[in-house]
């Protein structure tokens, strides 16, 4: 029986895919295996799973500055009005867009999504207070929820963001951008042609585009042109594309396709025939693109969330663990330095009392205090106890020592907060290890088990498989 709300998310999830997508069903099993690994690790909470930290509905991103289109784009999309529009900011807030059975659209406060474990926004509200804005109270502020009866929607989740720009985001809302860009199947990133300088925008072209070319789904991300009905009065209107091309390949972006569109009803008219229906072609064949890789994202989703979990587990097997285990050699290494400084201090005023209380009689040791035999003893273990403490209580201070540097380490990105957890779990293990090689709950069965469930990764991809391909042409194989 679950207990917690993401044990119940994930058994209502599993229940549904058995019917829909049986290869699925078996990776929510595959996850929970993964998850039961990094729990014993320490690099996962008690409450908490990879399989939440993914959408199993395809999502698309709707992300770009203001006024590029996105919000027109949607409703395009749609068929129906269900975004506003305008030349100015007209919607602060990130809309998720999902089907709903009602003829008419609704509109949902963002606590249906922050409470809700089924949306790939739940308790995002706390991230939102972590990030040190403390606004997860005013959730509604950030998130709200719209539904509408359109077939496109079924079986997809939508998400339409603010205008963008790096220099006057709060860190809540780079986060919830973040969060946003993490989970989509696919990201629609758009920029307006209507403003050729591209170079004024440096940090948002760094936020939307050099932070995501180096990930392993960077394919996801498509560059879009919006507007670019607008070049048609340009002495040279290829040069603003063109424009835009060498900015997103300054800023690392130096492959995949340039999209280019604009809003038949939105845009202003084009005298020239020959321009009007060079656009409208290109216009069209770019819109066709688009819309053809949200139909495959059905297709796209189950390799992508096969592929997290083998991502997931090759990422802790191949990189968490190795930088577990290098922290613990520092951990180690400052705890033996602490014990050798502690035992030479130790040894040093032992000699020093020693010698000037005259306790040396030549090359013969005379006690200084003459004890029973039992008595004897009990000193003698009151010193070694007090001895184990000091050198409990420096491994204890040398792993605190490093702990406070893995928290403060940048560098380590979103692997800081998983480490940090895992090596705290090592300082405060009743067994601990003196093998740097050994972290708490890591032995040859538990590698034996995350190396089996990389292999299985690929048998369900082989799954799929069967499901879309006849290599051999016959109606069964």
């Amino acid at each position: 029986m679950a207990k917690t709300a993401t044990e119940e998310r994930i058994k209502r999830l599993k229940s549904h895919l058995q019917e829909e997508n049986p290869p699925l069903a078996e990776a929510v099993e595959h996850f929970q295996a993964l998850d039961a690994i990094a729990r014993r690790l320490g690099f996962l909470a008690a409450d908490d799973s990879y399989a939440v930290h993914i959408s199993w509905w395809p999502v698309v991103a709707v992300l770009g500055t203001f006024s590029a289109g996105k919000s027109t784009f949607l409703n395009e999309y749609l068929g129906l009005p269900l975004q506003r529009t305008g030349n100015q900011a007209v919607d602060d807030k990130f809309t998720v867009i999902c089907y709903g059975p009602d003829d008419e659209p609704r509109q949902l406060p963002g606590l249906a999504l922050d409470s809700d474990p089924r949306f790939p926004f739940y308790r995002i509200s706390e991230e939102i207070d972590d990030a040190g804005d403390g606004d997860g109270k005013r959730i509604d502020s950030y998130l709200q929820l719209k539904t509408c009866n359109v077939e496109d929607l079924r079986g997809k989740i939508f998400i339409d963001s603010p205008g963008f720009d790096a220099d006057e985001q709060r860190s809540s809302t780079l986060l919830i951008t973040d969060h946003i860009i993490g989970l989509s199947d696919l990201v629609l990133v758009f920029f307006d042609a209507r403003h050729p300088e591209p170079g004024a925008m440096t940090d948002t072209l760094k936020h939307l585009v050099v932070n995501t070319i180096n990930r392993h789904d960077a394919d996801k991300f498509l560059y879009i042109l919006n507007q670019i009905d607008n070049t048609a009065r340009e002495d040279n209107p290829e040069e603003v594309v063109a424009a835009w091309q060498r900015a997103l390949a300054q800023s690392g972006l130096t492959a995949g396709r340039f999209y280019r569109i604009y809003s038949e009803e939105a845009a202003a008219p084009i005298e020239d025939d020959q321009v009007r229906e060079r656009m409208r072609a290109k216009r069209d064949e770019d819109l066709g693109d688009i819309k053809s890789r949200v139909r495959q994202l059905d297709v796209d989703r189950s390799y992508r969330v096969i592929g997290l979990l083998e991502h997931n587990a090759m990422h802790l097997r191949d990189v968490l663990i190795p930088s577990l285990i290098e922290f613990r050699r520092l951990w180690l290494k400052r705890a033996r330095w602490g014990s050798g400084a502690l035992l030479g201090a130790l040894l040093i005023v032992f000699a020093w009392w020693s010698l000037s209380a005259g306790a040396w009689d030549g090359f013969r040791f005379q006690p200084l205090v003459n004890l029973a035999p039992i008595w004897q003893l009990v000193a003698g273990i009151v010193v070694l106890a007090g001895f184990g403490f000091l050198f409990s209580r420096i491994r204890s201070l040398a792993g605190s020592s490093v702990l406070a540097r893995i928290r403060k380490d940048e560098s380590l990105g979103e692997d800081r907060e998983p480490l940090a957890m895992a090596f705290e779990r090592n300082i405060a293990s009743r067994w601990q290890t003196f093998s740097a090689s050994r972290p708490a709950g890591w032995s040859t069965r538990t590698q034996k088990k995350l190396d089996k469930l990389i292999a299985n990764a690929d048998v369900l991809v082989q799954k799929l498989n069967d499901r879309f391909t006849r290599p051999s042409g016959s109606a069964e194989e």
